[in-house]
């Protein structure tokens, strides 16, 4: 089976993430379908508070270590595993967000160019 979505559409698959998809400013949110593990950011590129909401988040343990991804990147998932990191145009990808002794970091993966 191939799951598939940008946004929310991505986001469900996780356990947890951030959106804005109703109203109010940007929040964690729980209790997605969980099919991967850990939390999700979409649109990190795309939005001036996700990176930094997203980081707050994980430091202080609101959301577990997960993914974000840029508007213009694909994560391809074998089961649980991260698999491949597309990207659409040059420069964008996707990262690796966990705790750290001073908060959290980040670790941008390597993105091949999308096929086609």
């Amino acid at each position: 089976a191939v799951l598939s979505g940008g946004s929310a559409g991505g986001l469900c698959w996780f356990e947890a993430g951030t959106t804005d998809s109703w109203a109010g400013p940007l929040r964690a949110i729980e209790g997605c379908l969980g099919l991967l593990p850990g939390s999700h950011c979409p649109h990190y590129d795309g939005e001036v508070q996700r990176r930094p909401t997203y980081h707050r988040m994980v430091a202080d343990g609101t959301l577990a270590a997960g993914y974000a991804l840029d508007d213009a990147a694909v994560m391809q998932f074998r089961g649980t595993a991260l698999e491949t990191v597309w990207t659409l145009k040059p420069g964008s990808t996707a990262y690796r967000v966990e705790q750290s002794e001073d908060g959290s970091r980040e670790t941008a993966l390597e993105a091949l160019p999308f096929p086609g």
